[in-house]
């Protein structure tokens, strides 16, 4: 079967505009007619579900062009997704059983206790929050729950002055510094030592200078490198993260001679 633009747009609840977009960045190339019109089929229509799936999990269309250019992106995509939707169903499921109790207990004639109308605000509320957009990395998303409440991925997402699409381009950034100076293999370069600076305040600066949230996202981190239904999507390897490690340890030595600002970052593992 074969969709117009119309037909693909509607049923997927995007605008053409969008379509033509990701046609202009090379994530998705329509079949052409006899007559010349954008067509969509099995495949594209693929690749559309991949591409809205991985943007709505938060990811950039650069780095869904790169993940979708890897092998088997369809089973990945589908495999991060079922992850991230158990763990909303399990949380969607509790605020159901509550709310259903809450109700049977009413058309009982009792009363809801103080307990009963806490859990209530507690579990709908973190419920409602499964909906919105992520904070974190779409392959930490499956791990973010083990580390932080909704309320705090929400209180980090919407700080005074945090753009999303701004910290994601500086972190992308990084990370391909991070992959050749890896190549490289010297982490007291001079480029490695500006690179371990610029890590440390970016990181900083996403976790407001909190040590114990700074910590729980290099366990986040650890766990997402360590899933092998995670690994395969994090920005870079447990490698890149040795080295930059090794990094850190130069900038701690010129810490102790006074060169530089003490400091650690976020997403290194101590």
């Amino acid at each position: 079967m074969h969709l117009s633009p119309t037909e693909t747009a509607s049923r997927f609840g995007v605008s053409i505009k969008a379509l033509r977009l990701y046609e202009q960045r090379g994530l998705l190339t329509p079949l052409r007619s006899e007559a010349g019109w954008r067509t969509y089929g099995p495949d594209q229509i693929a690749r559309l579900h991949q591409i809205l799936a991985l943007k709505r999990l938060g990811l950039p269309l650069a780095k869904i062009g790169e993940l979708l250019a890897g092998p088997d992106a369809l089973g990945i995509v589908l495999a991060l997704q079922e992850q991230v939707l158990a763990r909303d169903g399990e949380q969607l499921s509790r605020a159901l059983a509550l709310v259903r109790a809450a109700r049977a207990k009413l058309k009982g004639g009792q009363a809801l206790s103080i307990d009963d109308l806490a859990n209530l605000t507690k579990e709908t509320s973190m419920a409602s929050r499964l909906t919105r957009p992520t904070y974190f990395h779409p392959a930490l998303v499956p791990h973010q729950h083990k580390y932080f409440r909704p309320e705090e991925i929400e209180a980090l997402a919407s700080r005074e002055g945090f753009d999303q699409e701004r910290e994601i381009a500086v972190f992308f950034g990084m990370v391909e510094e991070l992959k050749e100076l890896a190549a490289a293999a010297d982490p007291a370069s001079q480029a490695a030592l500006d690179l371990g600076r610029r890590w440390k305040a970016h990181g900083d600066a996403l976790t407001s200078g909190g040590q114990d949230v700074a910590a729980r996202m290099r366990n986040m981190v650890m766990d997402a490198l360590v899933d092998p239904a995670t690994a395969p999507q994090m920005p870079f390897s447990a490698e890149h993260m040795v080295f930059l490690v090794k990094i850190m340890g130069k900038l701690k030595e010129a810490d102790v001679q006074g060169l530089l600002p003490a400091g650690s970052g976020p997403l290194l593992p101590e």
